[in-house]
């Protein structure tokens, strides 16, 4: 398998062990990724058999996660002490994921480091890394990342969308709105969806379809 290729090389796929001296990413041999970039990365994280999108942390050369305890996904990285980040450009995924779960056949296992992990299937590339709890709250925990493996398996450019940026926002504010119903999230939901469908794609709009059937159901009581 080759390695991921610089923008100097062209297009392509391949595997990248994360801690050899071939990557050349941000960081020291033991933190760098050529994925992911400086800020809060929006992924689809995988546990065992679970999808969540979530957000990556990268500042200061150190990868970390800010999880809020009682989730699955949570629960999921304590105990087993791995996490994959998957990049996808798919928002009906993010959707699926943020509110509900996905099919077993959705995830592939990979043998990492010594470990099984899983990734998803659809995943465009992934970066899979050991994680340990550094501290915690009675609400949260701060979890440190140190990445093991990535895969770019389709290398592909995407214009900026604002229509998919508005689902990921959307699908945000709606999972926090179905906690507490605050009307104020409300009206973020809608002005995203509103975004999304002006300048989304029909993905985008199916996405926001599937948002407002979810938070009708919440206001409905079901």
């Amino acid at each position: 398998m080759g390695l991921i290729p610089s923008p100097t090389t062209g297009p392509g796929t391949g595997t990248t062990d994360t801690t050899g001296p071939a990557n050349t990413g941000p960081g020291t041999s033991s933190t760098r990724s050529t994925i992911l970039r400086e800020g809060i990365n929006e992924v689809i994280g995988t546990t065992h058999l679970n999808a969540a999108p979530m957000g990556v942390i990268y500042r200061n050369g150190k990868f970390a996660l800010a999880l809020f305890k009682g989730s699955h996904t949570a629960e999921n990285i304590v105990r087993d002490g791995w996490f994959v980040a998957n990049i996808i450009h798919d928002p009906v995924i993010y959707v699926e994921t943020a509110f509900g779960d996905l099919a077993d056949d959705s995830f592939v296992p990979e043998v990492i480091d010594g470990m099984e992990m899983h990734r998803l299937a659809a995943a465009e590339a992934w970066v899979a890394f050991r994680a340990a709890v550094v501290s915690e709250s009675s609400e949260a925990y701060s979890i440190t990342l140190t990445p093991v493996r990535e895969e770019v398996r389709i290398c592909s450019m995407y214009p900026v969308n604002r229509g998919f940026n508005a689902i990921i926002e959307a699908a945000v504010h709606g999972t926090r709105y179905l906690m507490n119903h605050d009307p104020d999230l409300k009206w973020l939901i809608d002005h995203h969806l509103a975004i999304a469908r002006k300048c989304g794609g029909e993905r985008e709009k199916v996405a926001a379809r599937m948002v407002e059937y979810v938070i009708g159901k919440k206001e409905n009581g079901v």
